[in-house]
């Protein structure tokens, strides 16, 4: 997956210049604004979420939500009928930004817990059918939701939650299945991967580096 893009801002500051009375001077930009606006509509959503901390920054900021999900947008219009449902979507993808609440609550609550939240993944298997979704706790721990999936179109994936399991060094929890839905690949290429789920929820993951296993 493609690694996100950290963009330092600099205010453009250079100096106006009176070119006659009778014309006013057009308006400073922001350099931030330009190197975004000159960027490609992938460069610039990952510009976006940059520095939004897998998302939590951006619970406090609708303005900041509206940007990405703008940038979103743009990104999938590129290639409205593109097939994202076949081999390709089968990965580990690692998470760079999301608007779901579950996932966001126990990254920012880890804590409480005397840990600290790792990678979240989703681990595809078209194939095989099989959806897991996972919250890792290093060194040892980790949460992970089975799902069976059905390809329903083009883009969007049906799913429905068979097990879970909290499982720690020497132990593990299993918890009972709780829900379908279903999601949409807007978007996918060789680096990212971005979702659009029944909850109106976003998901923008790369590929990782690494495949997770059970």
């Amino acid at each position: 997956m493609a690694k996100s893009l950290s963009l330092p801002s600099r205010p453009f500051n250079s100096p106006s210049s009176s070119i006659g009375t009778h014309l006013s001077q057009p308006p400073k930009i922001p350099c931030s604004s330009i190197s975004i606006q000159s960027q490609s509509p992938k460069d610039q959503l990952l510009a976006l979420i940059s520095d939004q901390e897998r998302g939590l920054k951006t619970q406090k900021s609708p303005q900041k939500l509206a940007s990405i999900v703008k940038s979103i947008d743009a990104l999938a219009s590129l290639a409205p009928n593109s097939v994202t449902t076949d081999d390709s979507l089968s990965a580990t993808w690692r998470l760079l930004w999301t608007t779901e609440k579950e996932q966001l609550f126990i990254i920012e609550k880890a804590h409480l817990f005397g840990t600290q939240a790792g990678d979240v993944l989703q681990v595809i298997d078209v194939k095989k059918k099989s959806l897991n979704n996972v919250i890792t706790f290093p060194p040892d721990g980790v949460f992970f939701v089975r799902s069976s999936i059905e390809v329903a179109s083009s883009q969007r994936v049906n799913f429905r939650f068979t097990s879970a399991v909290l499982r720690g060094k020497n132990w593990e929890i299993p918890l009972p299945p709780f829900g379908q839905g279903w999601f949409e690949t807007v978007y996918l290429d060789d680096d990212i991967r971005v979702v659009k789920d029944i909850r109106d929820d976003y998901l923008i993951v790369e590929r990782a580096p690494y495949t997770w296993k059970e």
